[in-house]
């Protein structure tokens, strides 16, 4: 069956977090729709795998409130605009936290790390690569997040990673097909990101966090709420 999570990110993961990838971005994407049954009898005919990674692959999803288990499978509670913005809520608080704890440390190590980052970025931009640039991109803002190595918010990042890779993988898949030219828009917001840490700017790091967060659903606009768009988000191959 196709893939709809890229197979070449899933490096040494478990079968059930094998499956649990893809059908997390097959629910965010709306190829299975709210209030599908899942059986887990089907999963394991589907993915061909036994009935024991499906299990794994039901819980991780039920953490992330994607599904609701049942005896043998599970209904799928599926994510709406709101869950989005909330979910997005949720990223700002922890990088706005992490950003003013920044802005009182040694910081060159990790601009030089978020200068390679933002170079691969560009790689990915010039040969149309959407899911390389999602994920570099993911990498870009978890350098960030992990270099104050505060325990706690490495848990609630990690526990929002794997809703948030799917949202910015399906977000920038639309923007290559539909709006090309903005992600000279968005590399011009990671590049304040940029020199907010290396002048240690307030200003600009509300700039930064305006430009990169507050427009993330208008440059999406129509994304979310277009079957279409979502079906050819889910769809694309580079």
């Amino acid at each position: 069956m196709k893939a709809f999570y890229p197979e070449q990110r899933l490096g040494s993961s478990s079968m059930g977090e094998r499956v649990a990838a893809d059908l997390r971005m097959r629910i965010i994407s709306n190829d299975i729709e709210k209030e599908t049954l899942l059986s887990e009898n089907q999963l394991s005919k589907e993915y061909q795998v036994s009935r024991s990674p499906i299990r794994d692959a039901l819980k991780l999803l039920e953490k992330e409130d994607l599904i609701e288990l049942k005896k043998m499978g599970a209904e799928v509670i599926g994510i709406t605009e709101k869950d989005i913005e909330e979910i997005y809520d949720v990223r700002l608080m922890i990088e706005s936290f992490v950003f003013r704890r920044i802005l009182n440390k040694d910081n060159q190590q990790l601009i030089l790390e978020l200068q390679k980052i933002l170079e691969m970025m560009k790689i990915a931009i010039k040969y149309k690569d959407a899911t390389e640039f999602t994920f570099k991109d993911i990498e870009f803002h978890e350098t960030i997040i992990t270099s104050i190595q505060h325990r706690h918010i490495g848990i609630l990042w990690a526990n929002l990673k794997p809703v948030v890779e799917c949202l910015v993988l399906l977000d920038m898949r639309h923007r290559m097909q539909e709006n090309y030219e903005d992600f000279e828009r968005v590399i011009a917001n990671h590049e304040l990101f940029i020199q907010a840490i290396e002048k240690k700017d307030e200003q600009l790091v509300e700039e930064a966090f305006y430009k990169n967060f507050n427009d993330v659903q208008k440059q999406s606009e129509g994304l979310w709420h277009n079957p279409e768009y979502l079906k050819r988000a889910s769809d694309y191959h580079e």
